[in-house]
């Protein structure tokens, strides 16, 4: 498949092929399944990139034709097709939660009106609360909560080498923006409002001395939005950046460890 896929990919007239157009069909249904992801853990504690399969995404689109979909009064017209069984799978889906084919999620996810697009992948036990959107090839892990109107970027417009990932336990409170790539580490905490591109700074101020990062919340951090000067010709301005202020304690209950974090830093979710 990855080798059809390869072609495809340099040479879109394969497109019209009728066993390329398998392959990407068969690839899709391999992800809405989750035996094949975009990005998965390499075993070391990192992550591999599947890009081969981020680019039968991307292929998939050229493909389908547009249609027009009624429910109810309400009518779309799109191109792919969206999620169904969700009870056989054991996914709690309120209206008007809405994923895409081509997306995986795991049994005991609850969807709250929200939006999770193609590629993505959704483990066991998360909570995709109201209005926040899982972004085409994003990885969620197991138990993680994605809170009200939170948004986790995709990888297909523009088409970025890796997508996000938010790995097991972590906590984004409300409004917190990821995306560009950006890797957030088990168990951390972001407060409302944080936002993370690949070029935002995460500044660690728990020490002596700041510890500047980028693109890799580390586990079980506990982070608010904050800024730093940055002189430009035209002046002095402040610039958006993330501050790490303190660590989610392993020894205790997830839960109580994220109360104790929330109130021990006066941290907005």
């Amino acid at each position: 498949m990855q080798e059809i896929i390869e072609k495809a990919w340099e040479d879109r007239s394969l497109l019209n092929d009728a066993q390329t157009i398998e392959t990407i069909n068969q690839v899709i249904e391999e992800i809405d399944k989750g035996r094949l992801r975009v990005a998965e853990p390499d075993g070391n504690g990192g992550w591999k990139v599947n890009e081969w399969v981020k680019k039968a995404v991307v292929l998939y689109f050229p493909i389908r034709k547009m249609e027009t979909i009624e429910v109810g009064p309400f009518e779309f017209h799109d191109k792919m097709a969206l999620k169904t069984n969700y009870k056989e799978l054991g996914v709690r889906v309120v209206p008007h939660a809405v994923a895409r084919y081509g997306a995986y999620i795991s049994a005991g996810v609850i969807m709250m009106p929200s939006y999770i697009n193609i590629g993505a992948y959704v483990d066991a036990g998360t909570m995709v609360d109201t209005w926040a959107t899982v972004g085409s090839c994003a990885q969620i892990g197991k138990d993680v909560h994605l809170s009200g109107g939170v948004g986790i970027g995709g990888v297909l417009e523009p088409l970025q080498a890796a997508p996000v990932i938010i790995e097991d336990g972590a906590f984004l409170g409300s409004r917190c923006i990821v995306v560009e790539g950006v890797r957030v580490e088990k168990e951390a905490v972001l407060g409302a409002n944080v936002v993370l591109t690949k070029s935002t700074k995460i500044i660690d101020v728990t020490g002596d001395e700041p510890v500047e990062m980028k693109g890799v919340v580390p586990a079980r951090s506990v982070v608010i939005p904050g800024s730093y000067t940055k002189e430009f010709p035209a002046g002095s301005y402040q610039v958006p950046c993330a501050l790490i202020i303190g660590k989610r304690k392993a020894s205790t209950d997830l839960k109580t460890s994220l109360n104790d974090a929330l109130r021990e830093h006066n941290v907005a979710v």
